[in-house]
């Protein structure tokens, strides 16, 4: 009789089920075991058996969920968008849709080895990307009118992601830069593979404050938690300070000083 396959080999559907304790706890608990993990050597990875990294939902709760549903719709249309100013075909404008929507937490969950990857076991998601995605085609004409809101509800999505991201990693017992990264991975990435697809230079890392938004987001979270704050109250204010954040970066230009190397003004 053949050995019990690894993990990694199971049916998803029998590691996407878990219990998820209130979040404080969790943080306790998370800080405790990396306490003893790193004691110990042991690696933190769901592919490792006793490790605790079984496969967690992206959504902590309601309020959440309604916020990555909207996100995720706004990246597919800005995907679409994208795709159609360099000429795509039904099919590439689904594909960017699709990617930038759901690209960020893809590349998380992999990194974490986070399995199955979140979106495997929502097709809802799938649906939805694909349908605004296509649905910009149609409407393409009118968004011109609403380039502040998708600013807005971009704004939105970068916040949501990367406190998804961070909760994820920090359920599945990560250090807190790990936990950080994930959250900035989550928030960034799927711009990144946007704009990595329609060959040109991401605009997350050359434009107004967008990727640090989401390292202060992730960070004031996470410190937030560590003081044992209000789930809710955590929750709201990490959510509101990086969208603060981020529309003023917006409305007056904020930017980090950019680095220009040209080694003839040195000659």
């Amino acid at each position: 009789m053949p050995a019990t396959p690894p993990k990694a080999q199971t049916p998803i559907n029998a590691q996407a089920h878990i219990l998820r304790p209130p979040i404080n706890a969790v943080w306790r608990a998370t800080a405790r075991q990396s306490t003893e993990g790193a004691s110990r050597g042991d690696p933190v990875n769901s592919q490792v058996p006793g490790t605790g990294g079984e496969a967690t939902s992206s959504q902590e709760t309601c309020v959440l969920t309604s916020v990555y549903l909207i996100a995720i719709s706004a990246e597919a249309m800005s995907g679409a968008l994208a795709a159609g100013r360099r000429n795509m075909d039904l099919f590439g404008v689904a594909l960017i849709a699709f990617v930038t929507a759901l690209g960020g937490g893809t590349v998380r969950d992999i990194l974490l080895g986070n399995f199955p990857v979140t979106w495997t076991q929502h097709p809802a998601y799938i649906y939805l990307t694909l349908g605004s995605g296509l649905l910009t085609v149609v409407i393409a004409r009118y968004l011109r009118q609403l380039q502040q809101l998708f600013l807005v509800l971009d704004a939105i999505g970068l916040v949501a992601f990367t406190l998804i991201g961070c909760d994820v990693a920090l359920r599945l017992g990560y250090q807190l830069p790990v936990v950080i990264m994930a959250g900035v991975i989550t928030g960034i990435f799927g711009g990144i593979l946007r704009d990595i697809l329609c060959n040109r230079t991401p605009m997350v890392l050359r434009h107004e404050l967008y990727a640090s938004v989401s390292l202060v987001v992730g960070a004031l979270y996470l410190w937030l938690l560590e003081r044992q704050a209000d789930a809710d109250t955590t929750l709201l204010a990490a959510f509101s300070v990086g969208l603060l954040l981020r529309m003023c970066a917006i409305r007056w230009k904020i930017a980090l000083p950019v680095f220009r190397y040209s080694p003839s003004r040195w000659d």
